[in-house]
């Protein structure tokens, strides 16, 4: 009768702890695209940052024209430190990127974010990241955005 107590408490608890293994498992994935994508490469973060956070087989996916571009994040990488040697300084406070995480959903060694963007108040980008867990941890590996039309 014990036996049976015990098992029973313990399958009780099961779904508890499984669902507190992916909340740890969703921080270090918000926490991944807070350091090396907005701190990183929307707010001029440092270069290793963003190199810790991106697999180097990262592809950013675009449509243009209904054309389907690619664009590799070595390139990302360069055109980010072209920026910070023509304008080294921080951004300014509109000039700051915040986001929001409407959606992370995991599935064992993979995982999508959905992710909205914002500047000044205003969302710019709503992003779907895909990422693998590494044995160094989370990693961005692609993405593909919808921006939004900013008036002028």
């Amino acid at each position: 009768m014990k036996n049976v107590l015990i098992v029973t408490v313990l399958l009780a608890l099961l779904p508890f702890c499984l669902n507190a293994q992916e909340d740890v498992e969703k921080d270090a994935i918000k926490k991944v695209i807070q350091s090396a994508y907005v701190d990183g490469l929307q707010n001029k973060g440092p270069v290793s940052d963003i190199e810790k956070g991106f697999h180097p087989g990262f592809n950013l996916l675009g449509l243009r024209n209904d054309d389907l571009t690619k664009w590799p994040i070595y390139s990302w990488i360069k055109y980010h430190e072209n920026e910070l040697k023509e304008n080294p300084g921080p951004p300014k406070e509109d000039e700051i990127v915040t986001c929001k995480y409407p959606v992370i959903d995991i599935t064992g060694t993979a995982a999508i974010a959905k992710i909205e963007l914002f500047k000044g108040g205003k969302k710019i980008f709503t992003d779907y990241l895909s990422l693998y867990k590494f044995e160094d941890g989370w990693r961005v590996v692609s993405k593909i955005y919808f921006r939004y039309e900013t008036k002028k």
